[in-house]
């Protein structure tokens, strides 16, 4: 059975507690009520998903308490409990008004478990087909681009199953754009313990200020003019799972200490709210921006910004990843061979050269697109040069080749690394031609061929 929040609503209290007694030994979250009005103060202040209710209570229908919960929530399940009667109007009236099922009392606790069980179930599948349109929608299938052999992405591998280990702690992503923090961030959440729970991503900076507070935080009805049905927030609906809050440099001041309350006390008031509502949610920030560098010129919260930087992740630039570029090529050239129904084998020797000098102000994101686009373009085997955006093959967009000693410190390179970057930065310079290159190292092509084969470097 599906572990819930679960509000029971019973005048009777003996039934009450004993129906709230089942349930908690079965590992739900159980808040109970006597009274409707009871009941509206729970509904207001927690995140239920599921209501048993009776239909008849001391102060009020439980007709009335069915349409008070849809509109707090319109998913929340609700199971009526009637006496039995010839009078049938009632349950049909509660099943009008929005309830899922109805039992009839005398009942046998096994069918109140029952059809519970079947209730939760049946959310569960809702939830679990929305999340998978959820990640169609905005392509978020977490390892793919991901991808690197260097060393400093396996660094960030390992950090990021070291974080998800952690039940709620704060993550802070740092890179340029297109470095992939958003799939580090959803990498996060799908090995962590919430993988099978919400990953709402929102950006910051492509949402109008007046308008991010009500997309974070929701509003209540008649919150203000438009406001003409509640809405729900992001935090709720990443409950029980991870909020990523990408651009969050571009937020305004005056909103981030409502995210340090949050962050700090896990409640959160919808706009036009009067009560405090308990969440349970992870929340990863990304910025290509120095957050420091904002703190002190006072544009971003000091006590923000050492709540989120917890853990901190730093994503290099691809430029600083000469060794995962050509991977990446590869990957996604399989990737686009599968979608436009091509036999591309590869890049030709120059491409590869091209590729590894470029300093890809785009990362990630960029050489993905110049895959696609050479994919589409190319006729034969192999990708050429000319089949590559003019700024690639103009070489203006070129990374400087720095000398192998000014590359590392040697001091604290290894032979081997040395000799390793000293072989690449000669192929960098002869555009991946190996006899050139053989000859500049004054070593035969069969040495250099083993030497890259040893070094794990593509060509």
């Amino acid at each position: 059975m599906n572990k819930a929040n679960m509000l029971i609503v019973e005048d009777n209290a003996d039934l009450c507690q004993t129906l709230g007694e089942i349930f908690r030994k079965a590992g739900h979250k159980v808040h109970t009520a006597l009274s409707g009005t009871e009941a509206q103060r729970i509904l207001k202040a927690e995140l239920i998903d599921l209501v048993l209710l009776d239909l008849r209570l001391p102060d009020m229908s439980g007709i009335k308490v069915v349409e008070f919960v849809k509109e707090v929530d319109p998913d929340i399940l609700v199971i009526m409990i009637t006496a039995v009667t010839n009078d049938p109007r009632p349950a049909v009236e509660a099943m009008k008004a929005g309830a899922y099922d109805y039992l009839t009392k005398p009942f046998e606790l096994d069918e109140v478990k029952m059809v519970v069980a079947k209730a939760l179930e049946t959310a569960s599948l809702k939830r679990e087909v929305s999340r998978l349109k959820q990640q169609q929608q905005h392509g978020k299938f977490p390892d793919e681009e991901l991808f690197g052999n260097s060393q400093v992405m396996e660094e960030v591998k390992k950090l990021i199953k070291i974080v998800a280990e952690t039940p709620r702690t704060s993550v802070l992503i740092e890179g340029e754009s297109g470095t992939g923090k958003e799939l580090v961030a959803n990498s996060i959440h799908k090995w962590s313990a919430r993988g099978d729970k919400p990953f709402i991503p929102i950006n910051c900076s492509a949402i109008p200020e007046n308008l991010l507070e009500s997309e974070l935080f929701g509003h209540e009805k008649g919150a203000f003019t438009d406001a003409k049905n509640l809405k729900k927030g992001m935090f709720e609906l990443a409950n029980n799972g991870t909020l990523f809050l990408d651009e969050m440099a571009s937020m305004r001041p005056a909103l981030q200490p409502k995210i340090l309350r949050v962050l700090e006390t896990q409640t959160f008031r919808r706009i036009g709210g009067t009560v405090d509502i308990q969440i349970d949610v992870r929340v990863i920030a990304a910025t290509n921006r120095d957050l420091q560098v904002m703190v002190s010129e006072g544009t971003f919260r000091e006590d923000l910004y050492y709540r989120l930087k917890v853990m901190v992740i730093s994503l290099p630039p691809l430029r600083e990843r000469l060794d995962d570029i050509l991977p990446l090529a590869s990957l996604f050239i399989e990737k686009n061979n599968k979608e436009f129904n091509k036999t591309i084998l590869g890049l030709s020797g120059e491409t590869k050269a091209l590729l590894l000098q470029y300093r890809w102000p785009g990362n990630v994101r960029e050489l993905k697109n110049v895959m696609e686009r050479a994919i589409i373009l190319c006729k034969g085997d192999y990708l050429q040069p000319d089949h590559l955006p003019l700024e690639l093959r103009s070489g203006k967009g070129a990374v400087a080749v720095p000398a192998p000693a000014a590359m590392t410190s040697p001091a604290n390179q290894s032979l081997e690394e040395m000799e390793r970057r000293h072989i690449q930065t000669v192929l960098l310079q002869y555009h991946g031609n190996k006899s050139q290159t053989a000859r500049a190292l004054d070593i035969s092509r069969s040495t250099l061929r083993e030497k890259m084969k040893l070094y794990g470097i593509p060509g």
